[in-house]
């Protein structure tokens, strides 16, 4: 026992703070195959592909060289197909306009950070 009263005591040194006593489990990303990909977009697979291939959707290579996509490939083709139809642009220009929108919508996200932006533009 110490000499000092019980609410000063230190804990010992070997213990380590309860923050680094958590442990984290590291959960996998679910993939969508190609397959799964075009049947929820109701695309064909290789217009899927040429998407992948012109930049136009994102995916990887599983370990067996598959095309595989993140759970948002779908909603990515469906605006991919509304531009296409909606403002008759070909996929080259599709491209383009989907880089434009994605770095409006980070302006935005940064200035509604800044609080210098209370109301959400009218195009949106």
């Amino acid at each position: 026992m110490s000499d000092r009263p019980a609410h000063t005591r230190r804990a010992p040194a070997w213990t380590a703070p309860a923050a680094a006593r958590v442990q984290y489990a590291i959960v996998p990303v679910p993939r969508l195959s190609l397959d799964t990909v075009a049947r929820r977009s109701g695309l064909h697979p290789d217009l899927v592909r040429r998407f992948v291939a012109l930049g136009l959707v994102d995916a990887e290579r599983d370990a067996a060289g598959r095309l595989v996509f993140a759970p948002t490939a779908p909603a990515a083709l469906a605006r991919v197909q509304r531009l296409r139809t909606g403002l008759c642009l070909n996929y080259a220009s599709i491209g383009l306009v989907l880089d434009l929108l994605d770095r409006i919508s980070l302006l935005e996200a940064a200035l509604r950070r800044a609080g210098t932006r209370s109301d959400p533009p009218p195009w949106t």
